[in-house]
């Protein structure tokens, strides 16, 4: 036979190893070991680790790599994130949506994120940003499955032609129905925007992901609303709720309540580790709270959870790199999730888990799957966490589009090795 890309002797996630991987057509036709055939191009994966593409299922693109524009944020908090946007949004042009836009999905191709829910603002008249980041849909549709959110980040309420906007932006081309509840005037309005907003979607047969209790305080229940609405509307599978930091204040019998609920409207929820880790908590002294929902508990119940990057560079984080392993390394050390299994599942909370809170067809490393995966200088998913592995192969449809050579550092010590990989370093397991 014959094949366009063939991969020989990977690890997959799942712990098999000499694993061939054939690509035609732009499609994985075979997954075994010992595939024979000519290939047009062939990459011996020498027992390192081939994975889905990082899948990152929440993000603000319109504003990414704007940090210091038109100034910096001094206090460092959400609150003045959003003035500081706020002010950003007044001078903002679709050009240089664009530009900033394309520069960081170049950098995410890199790391092998191709793969991005981004949050879009409709609160602004000229929707500057949803015409930016349409444009760039289209200019990076080969590469990257970019899926924009309709976020009227002022308040579907609160913000005078927010609704308005955010159903122009829907007939635009966005592809999913956002909000920000716990930013509505009151908890009756935000309570309102959920199921305004979730009736949105069903009309339009739309999936939603709202901000949902992005908060410390332990009574913005709005996550209550929106898995009732998910119920109500028929909506289960399509319904995502991002940060739900107020959970990680409220009791633990609200909680004992309330996570079957989520569970049995099947709805998606959605963890930042880095920035949560960073915004939350700012009225504490000591002890002060993590401020990342309560994962580990929700993957008792059988809640999918994925985690975003959220922002890089921006009014409301200074760092960032586009790295998910990043993003996974710190949601599992503020989970304090550290046995093994619960660090692999800290590699699907980037990987398979967003996969399926956007709903993508054909994602995966198994026959029929899409070409696109990711060689990494690491032999299994935990050594990638611990290593922020270098993606050595990217791979789009079949083939090769992004390339870094393998980390390894030279020494000059008298009778010790001349080299060091940090790969070399995987404990033995039984």
């Amino acid at each position: 036979m014959s094949f366009d890309l063939l991969v020989k002797n990977a690890t997959l996630p799942d712990g098999r190893k000499g694993i061939d991987i054939a690509c035609s057509g732009g499609r994985i036709v075979a997954v075994e070991a010992g595939v024979e055939g000519e290939a047009g191009e062939v990459i011996d994966a020498a027992g390192k680790l081939v994975s889905p593409p990082f899948v990152d299922s929440h993000f603000h693109m319109d504003a990414t790599l704007s940090l210091g524009l038109p100034r910096m944020n001094r206090s460092g908090t959400l609150l003045e994130g959003i003035a500081l946007w706020g002010e950003l949004k007044d001078i903002l042009t679709v050009e240089a949506v664009v530009e900033r836009a394309l520069r960081y999905c170049d950098l995410a191709v890199s790391q092998g994120l191709l793969a991005i829910r981004s949050h879009v603002d409709v609160c602004d008249d000229r929707l500057t940003g949803v015409q930016g980041l349409l444009e760039v849909r289209e200019k990076v549709k080969d590469y990257i499955d970019l899926q924009l959110v309709a976020f009227p980040q002022d308040g579907l309420y609160r913000s005078p032609n927010a609704e308005k906007n955010l159903l122009k932006a829907l007939d635009m081309g966005v592809d999913v129905v956002g909000g920000i509840p716990h930013f509505e005037r009151t908890m009756d309005d935000g309570a309102k925007s959920v199921a305004r907003l979730c009736e949105i979607a069903a009309e339009r047969d739309l999936m939603v992901d709202l901000h949902c209790d992005e908060s410390d305080d332990p009574l913005s229940r709005h996550i209550e609303t929106l898995a009732y609405e998910t119920q109500r509307l028929g909506l289960q599978g399509r319904v995502a709720g991002s940060h739900l930091t107020s959970m990680h204040s409220m009791d633990n019998y609200y909680v004992s309540k309330l996570l079957p609920l989520i569970a049995e409207a099947e709805v998606h929820a959605i963890a930042n580790p880095l920035i949560n880790i960073t915004l939350q908590g700012r009225h504490d002294t000591y002890p002060k709270r993590r401020g990342q929902t309560r994962v580990p508990e929700m993957r008792s119940y059988g809640i999918n959870v994925s985690f975003g990057h959220d922002c890089v560079m921006d009014p409301w984080y200074s760092m960032g790199s586009g790295d998910m392993l990043e993003v996974a390394s710190m949601g599992l050390h503020v989970g304090q999730m550290t046995s093994r299994d619960a660090i692999r599942y800290c590699f699907d909370c980037v990987t398979t888990h967003p996969a399926k809170a956007m709903g993508l067809e054909g994602y995966g490393v198994d026959k029929g799957c899409k070409a696109d995966f990711v060689l990494l200088q690491a032999q299994d998913t935990i050594e990638a966490i611990r290593l922020k592995a270098t993606r050595l192969k990217v791979v789009k449809s079949g083939r090769v589009i992004a390339s870094t050579p393998p980390r390894q550092a030279s020494l000059s010590l008298q009778g010790r090795p001349a080299s060091v990989d940090p790969s070399d370093y995987a404990p033995r397991e039984d």
